[in-house]
């Protein structure tokens, strides 16, 4: 009995071991093997240089104007384009435009990247909305006249009609009689309606006087006028 039990634990470690063998060759053949990841840096041995150029032309937004049309600056009012033209300053080559302002004699340079200062005039539906507005009550702040200034003149030179139209009617007195109004407001008062005046010229295409009728009208002011004796 006992030699039957021997060799039965041999059989049974032998093929203990050939299932091993076969275990670990199948493992073998199924295992994959990991690349091996070259982490060095590779510097090139002849770096290119980098040129840098300078800019040869004026980086420009698509032209909206011409020679001939009016356009508003903000801080200056209504002028019309007298040229298109172009300079070189130091390698860059610029364009520009050639703005003469009437009322204020003056010429203004405008590069054409920077024309998103400028505005075209209005049309006649805002020239109407503008009437409108100078018919209407003036509303006038309980502040600090020195703060009321301040907003008015930051009306008049942001080159918005309506809000040009505002300060003419909030400012309007219905009188031409200098001892009605303080210095201070005669003088933004006559800067906003001047500024107004320009562009109602320049879009009904009509002379002055019938432009000054036409607002001192809306305005309701008294054109009497007064002589000194």
């Amino acid at each position: 009995m006992t030699k039957i039990k021997k060799k039965k634990k041999k059989v049974k470690a032998s093929s203990q071991k050939k299932a091993k063998k076969i275990i670990k060759k199948i493992k073998e053949k199924t295992s994959v093997k990991k690349p091996v990841l070259n982490l060095k840096r590779t510097t090139p041995s002849n770096e290119e240089k980098v040129e840098i150029k300078k800019v040869k032309k004026q980086a420009t937004e698509k032209r909206q104007f011409n020679i001939k049309d009016f356009v508003v600056y903000p801080k200056h009012g209504v002028g019309k384009i007298l040229s298109i033209e172009k300079a070189k300053i130091g390698q860059i080559d610029i364009q520009f435009y050639k703005i003469f302002v009437e009322k204020e004699k003056l010429t203004l340079t405008v590069p054409i990247n920077q024309q998103f200062n400028l505005r075209p005039i209005a049309t006649i539906n805002q020239i109407n909305k503008c009437v409108s507005i100078l018919k209407m009550k003036p509303k006038i702040k309980r502040t600090m006249w020195s703060r009321r200034a301040q907003e008015y003149d930051q009306k008049i030179n942001s080159g918005k009609i309506y809000e040009l139209a505002e300060v003419v009617k909030d400012l309007n007195k219905n009188t031409d009689i200098i001892a009605d109004q303080s210095y201070s407001e005669r003088q933004l008062f006559e800067k906003a309606y001047e500024r107004l005046k320009s562009e109602f010229e320049a879009v009904l295409s009509i002379n002055p006087e019938d432009v000054q009728k036409k607002m001192d009208k809306a305005l309701g002011r008294n054109q009497t006028i007064v002589e000194a004796e």
